[in-house]
């Protein structure tokens, strides 16, 4: 390993002091990236696992170029070779490209060559230290301190919590594991408890919806996408309550001895017994996170949404969180404005806005309004209307109305901005698509800020349609 073999390979470069400057940042990157994993999905929306190799081979490409040319270091080459190419050929999803390489553009840039460089303002103690041979690099790392501060992985004070927090709920997921299912010394009994559970679910879940006699009232036309958007929301509903409806029956039926518990029922009947959403469900479900209760109590909600929307018109202001397939749903805006207008649909692009009148009395000319989003990883500045700094121990705050508006793609106007990817769970990780986005990702959402984009790239920033609870 040439890293570790003393000092033949620190002293053989043609500019020593500058390839042992950027070699220290080289490896503080890759031990950047490496503990950013800790964080879950605020640190990698995958957590993909990079290498010594990863890091071997930067190294000797470092070498090369500063050889090449000692007085005028190919910046650009370097962080595209390690980038693009080293580190970023095991990094699939777009939005952990970008992150990636504006991590590395902050350790491998020209400042770094310069006295008193820092990687964090915020935390000036972890510098590059005065560089002479292969063992006093030794000594300056182990001076580091033990506890690092998140600031230096690009996060907020917050993400220590938000990485607690994961360490529980791994935790508790493992003691769950270990849950027997025999009674308890007292009271009610297993069995009772989950027909109690069953029947008040099916008490609570409304009758599935007459498609045909819906499509009457909201008939397939031209001129207005969102019938057909309703309507297939309608029929995955149907078919979701259904699912949840049978199996609740049959675990019912199966407590009496009516039935035998099949492999299924008995998942069901596990997952019951511990507050979880069965499997089951979830494999006909919209994406969701959350336990048993609050997984029952979303979904009837959403029920409710959409029964006001088939007794009382097309909403002035859509729950986005609410709707099982958004993608479905901007796809629906972005016809309605491209019909009206008649102009190809593959020019237009969505503009976002959040008005200050967050109460609309009526639907806008154009595009649609949408609530129910979350913000992790920063909040929103009511007063400066833009992103600012979470507050202490706030993970996830709400999102502002937000007037979601088509628009051609060379009219955009530009400004200050981050561009927000909006996921469906917190998990961000999904089937990777053909754009290049997992199946969790649902848009880029503008918002604009004061902060340079990168800023909240590292910070983990995203919008999420739902919470974990």
């Amino acid at each position: 390993d040439p890293i570790n073999n003393s000092d033949e390979f620190f002293e053989k470069c043609l500019a020593p002091q500058a390839f042992k400057s950027l070699l220290y940042c080289l490896c503080f990157f890759h031990a950047v990236i490496q503990e950013r994993r800790l964080f879950g999905p605020l640190g990698w929306n995958i957590p993909y696992e990079f290498t010594q190799n990863d890091l071997r081979i930067s190294a000797k490409q470092l070498l090369m170029f500063i050889d090449e040319s000692p007085d005028a270091i190919q910046f650009k080459a370097i962080n595209y070779l390690t980038g693009e190419c080293n580190y970023g050929g095991r990094v699939t999803e777009k939005q952990d490209r970008k992150l990636l390489m504006n991590l590395l553009l902050q350790y491998y840039c020209p400042a770094a060559l310069q006295e008193g460089f820092a990687f964090c303002p915020e935390h000036p103690e972890f510098t590059i230290p005065k560089l002479g041979s292969h063992e006093e690099m030794l000594d300056a790392i182990k001076q580091l301190p033990l506890v690092v501060p998140p600031g230096i992985y690009g996060f907020h004070e917050n993400a220590n919590l938000t990485r607690e927090q994961n360490e529980t709920y791994t935790l508790m997921e493992n003691l769950l594991l270990t849950v027997g299912q025999a009674s308890g010394g007292g009271g009610i009994s297993m069995e009772d408890a989950i027909r109690e559970v069953a029947e008040d679910i099916l008490r609570r879940t409304p009758p599935a919806w007459d498609v045909e006699k819906v499509q009457l009232q909201y008939p397939t036309i031209y001129e207005e996408s969102m019938n057909t958007v309703l309507l297939q929301e309608l029929a995955r509903f149907n078919n979701l309550t259904e699912v949840i409806i049978a199996s609740l029956k049959d675990i019912q039926k199966a407590v009496q001895g009516i039935v035998l518990m099949s492999d299924d029922l008995e998942q069901v009947f596990k997952s019951i017994f511990i507050g979880k959403t069965p499997a089951m469900w979830l494999a006909n479900s919209y994406p969701s996170l959350k336990p048993l209760g609050s997984y029952t109590n979303d979904l009837i909600e959403r029920l409710k949404f959409f029964q006001a929307w088939v007794e009382n018109g097309i909403p002035i202001i859509f729950w986005l969180s609410g709707i099982y397939f958004p993608q479905a749903f901007t796809t629906g805006t972005s016809q309605n404005f491209a019909r009206k207008y008649t102009i190809p649909i593959d020019t237009l692009t969505f503009d976002y806005e959040m008005p200050e009148e967050q109460h609309p009395k009526k639907r806008p000319e154009n595009g649609v309004y949408t609530y129910g989003s979350y913000l992790e990883g920063c909040k929103w500045d009511w007063t400066r209307w833009e992103l600012a700094e979470s507050d202490p121990k706030v993970l996830y705050v709400s999102v502002p109305m937000i007037w979601i508006v088509p628009v051609k793609k060379v009219d955009m106007a530009e400004f200050p901005h981050y561009d927000c990817p909006l996921y469906k769970v917190s998990t961000r990780q999904g089937t990777l698509s053909t754009t290049g986005h997992s199946t969790n990702f649902v848009m880029a959402i503008r918002l604009n800020s004061s902060h340079p984009d990168t800023h909240w790239v590292k910070r983990g920033v995203a919008m999420l349609t739902q919470l974990d609870s």
